[in-house]
């Protein structure tokens, strides 16, 4: 089997899977990567029942033909937790402190399994399962170590089991349609030239509990307390910080919209408020060359002092833009650009006539002069043209479904966000970071996206 991917594979599959979604509608609960009732059951474990883990089973539960077996984590009280839940859930599963007895006592009970650990864990984590015979869908980032990301990479071809990255954007319909469909196949916004994203988090504390993980136990898995435990995304050992938390989703969507790696990127950030180990800011500006040798270039900022405007992304072409977010309240629109030459409304009604987009309604304003108010018909261009594709399930439970779609029919080529996809992102998101603490600019080689 033939378990290598490479960029055209992938794009080639995601523009076939596009052409199925529903244009004019809402999306259904059903799609073509679900797998039904009468299929066998696909038996599942998961290491790393946090918060994040949680969000991923009750999501995975949701599909039909998964069934969990099998539950590890350090902490005694996620541990009853999950069995508890699972249990209420129709799921009965045996619990484990430590993944390697699991996969020794278990690991013939299930096929795949959940990783949702620290950043730091997650190539041995996955690499053991991959090497026990077991499919593996990890949450992102890879690793806050590029060499451990690319061990991953390696073992994946190695075993010939698949494995999935968490970068579940990848498998939403509403972005599949927006980057296919309206971006790629139509060209609605012309030629792209920049884009923009951000993720803004208000001041938060660090995390505590009252009944905290025995010293001893906290020790054996490399935690010095119970601080660094809980939050372990601030400290350079076990996480990137927030550029890496929060920005490997959206930088990844760069790569997505454009089809190429960036040659560079310029950071800034630091640790400002907070006084962390890792940055509590960065803002950083990539460099693509396409294909065509033309220059785009887009900046991401994430920020952990302000939520204001919350997280989206934008992406701004000659003949228009749009903004999108995994919360459609706060992106879900195409814009038309206003300039001579650019396409007009009429021409923009043939692109929702073919279901890209939905047409604006007709709103009537108040123009008001020094002598008398006057209506004035006008289009409601400040709203933009509205996205007729939306998600009705669990952010993740896409992605899951392409996961359990691809174990169930052996195919690897069907994933959303292989390792080596997620790798040349892990490339660009790490680089920020090192970009920060150089203080200079970081050029990419082609070679450096390679494994």
């Amino acid at each position: 089997m033939n378990t290598t991917f490479n960029r055209r594979t992938f794009l080639k599959g995601s523009a076939a899977a596009a052409t199925f979604l529903p244009t004019f509608n809402i999306l259904s609960q059903q799609n073509g990567m679900t797998i039904g009732p009468k299929d066998d059951d696909i038996k599942v474990a998961v290491i790393g029942y946090g918060a994040e883990g949680e969000i991923l089973c009750d999501a995975a539960m949701k599909i039909p033909g998964v069934r969990f077996t099998a539950v590890c984590d350090v902490w005694l009280l996620r541990r009853q937790l999950a069995k508890g839940r699972m249990r209420s859930l129709g799921h009965e599963v045996t619990t484990y402190e430590d993944y390697r007895e699991m996969l020794d006592k278990e690991g013939k009970n299930f096929d795949a399994v959940i990783i949702a650990t620290p950043d730091w864990m997650h190539a041995e984590h996955t690499c053991a399962c991959l090497r026990a015979g077991k499919h593996v869908y990890c949450e992102k980032e890879m690793s806050n170590q590029l060499a451990k990301a690319k061990e991953m990479v390696l073992c994946q071809r190695e075993t010939g089991k698949i494995l999935q990255i968490g970068h579940q954007r990848r498998s939403n319909p509403r972005y599949m349609h927006a980057f296919n469909n309206v971006i790629r196949k139509e060209n609605m916004l012309g030629r792209v030239t920049h884009a923009y994203a951000q993720w803004n988090r208000s001041v938060a504390p660090f995390l505590t509990v009252k009944k905290p993980i025995a010293l001893e136990t906290l020790q054996k898995y490399g935690y010095e307390n119970m601080e660094q435990f809980l939050n372990w995304r601030w400290f350079s050992k076990y996480g990137g910080g927030p550029m890496v938390d929060l920005g490997s989703h959206q930088i990844d969507l760069f790569f997505w919209v454009w089809d190429c790696q960036p040659i560079s990127v310029t950071a800034i950030g630091g640790n400002d408020y907070y006084d962390r180990q890792m940055n509590d800011n960065v803002m950083a500006m990539y460099e693509f060359k396409t294909k065509e040798g033309k220059i785009n270039r887009a900046y991401y900022q994430v920020l952990t002092t302000s939520s204001r405007g919350g997280f989206y992304e934008q992406f701004m072409g000659e003949n228009g833009s749009l903004t999108i977010s995994e919360i459609s309240a706060r992106g879900n629109t195409v814009q038309r650009e206003i300039r001579a030459g650019a396409p007009d409304e009429n021409a923009w009604a043939l692109y929702a006539q073919k279901g890209l987009v939905v047409q604006p309604k007709k709103t009537v304003a108040r123009e008001v002069t020094t002598k008398v108010a006057i209506d004035a018909r006008v289009s409601a261009q400040a709203d933009g043209w509205p996205l007729p594709v939306d998600l009705l399930k669990p952010a993740h439970m896409p992605h899951l479904e392409n996961f359990f779609f691809a174990v169930r029919k052996n195919k690897p080529e069907a994933l959303n966000c292989p390792a080596l996809l997620a790798y040349e992102s892990a490339v660009a998101v790490l680089a920020a970071n090192d970009s920060v603490a150089q203080r200079k600019t970081i050029y990419f080689k082609p070679e450096d996206f390679h494994v």
